[in-house]
């Protein structure tokens, strides 16, 4: 059976990702240092499974490397990253310790071993790294332009994989999506945040005048993608992946709340309310995916409306899920600086 490495398993689109790997007859080793958005209740169904092992590591660690030559995974999926926006505005110093130091030492780490034993790392990075795209959508060859925090260690990671493939020549294929959503999800994360406010009747805060528009797609498609990309993806490039599907954050709000009163009773307290904005809160983010469509024969499969189904429906569901975070994880406001 072949072995592959997720990192961050523990984390939103790393726990989906390994409920497709597995279902596909990989062996599955979880490496993921356990922080604040990792959730072992994201992994329930498969922990005790014969084709899964979780290891708690740092991939920027020495130990990761002595999990490289004693698994000898065919690939590498590396999700392992701080990934909110407004947790980067107040503490920009971990996402430059995680999302660029660590990616430093596992290329180093990976380098060494790809060159004794057949594997590809698939790097996974996000749309923003584009910054604002008030027209059109970007394709693979437009120039980075990020943000925030975040969107800045993520563009960083990117050229550090893209550098090492060039001059050392690594193995490794470089991912940006879109804004995922779906079951799992952090509720620092605007629509897991927006369901648990439905679900316990309170306000639906949206920053600015929810004009922000964001290209969604339903994270079952994009780890579809990412598996398509290890079995075809070709050694250096670059992939996007989107739904071509924009929506802002009110038109998601109004949704979520459409779709919630033909399952639950909602109460009185949920109303949309305007909150202050982000601090340099890009208005638009849109992907051009043709290349993966064209070169590798993916097409997103889920609609918004099927997806949010699917997401609010797990959710509620799982109202466990939310008792084992700490309020502050979905309540506090963050990014207000």
């Amino acid at each position: 059976m072949k072995k592959i490495i997720v990192t961050g398993g523990l984390g939103f689109i790393g726990s989906n990702l390994i409920d497709l790997l597995i279902k596909k007859n990989y062996f599955v080793i979880n490496v993921d240092k356990v922080t604040y958005s990792s959730n072992f209740y994201n992994i329930k169904e498969n922990k005790n499974s014969n084709k899964y092992k979780f290891i708690k590591c740092n991939i920027g660690e020495k130990k990761f490397r002595k999990i490289l030559f004693k698994y000898k995974p065919v690939a590498v999926f590396n999700l392992a990253a701080e990934t909110h926006v407004d947790r980067s505005i107040d503490s920009p110093k971990n996402f430059i310790k995680s999302n660029i130091v660590d990616v430093f030492n596992l290329l180093e780490f990976f380098k060494e071993y790809s060159k004794k034993n057949k594997s590809k790392l698939i790097h996974i990075s996000t749309d923003e790294v584009y910054g604002d795209i008030l027209t059109g959508r970007t394709s693979e060859s437009y120039a980075y332009n990020p943000s925030s925090p975040y969107a800045a260690s993520k563009a960083a990671s990117d050229h550090l994989v893209s550098s090492y493939v060039r001059t050392y020549k690594i193995p490794a294929i470089i991912t940006n999506c879109s804004n995922n959503y779906g079951p799992k999800q952090h509720p620092e994360k605007l629509i897991p945040k927006l369901i648990y406010n439905i679900l316990n009747n309170k306000p639906l805060p949206i920053y600015g005048k929810g004009t922000n528009s964001r290209e969604w797609i339903f994270v079952k498609d994009h780890c579809e993608a990412l598996l398509k990309i290890l079995i075809k993806g070709k050694i250096g490039e670059f992939y996007n992946i989107g739904s071509n599907k924009n929506l802002n954050n009110l038109q998601v709000s109004k949704e979520l709340i459409n779709i919630s009163k033909n399952k639950i009773k909602i109460g009185k307290k949920v109303k949309i309310i305007f909150v202050k904005d982000r601090p340099g809160h890009d208005v638009r983010y849109a992907l051009n995916s043709n290349k993966i469509k064209k070169k590798l024969g993916w097409y997103p499969k889920t609609n918004f409306r099927q997806g949010i189904n699917l997401t609010f429906d797990w959710y509620n569901k799982n109202k466990n899920y939310y008792k084992t975070l700490s309020k502050n994880d979905f309540v506090k406001r963050l990014g207000s600086e």
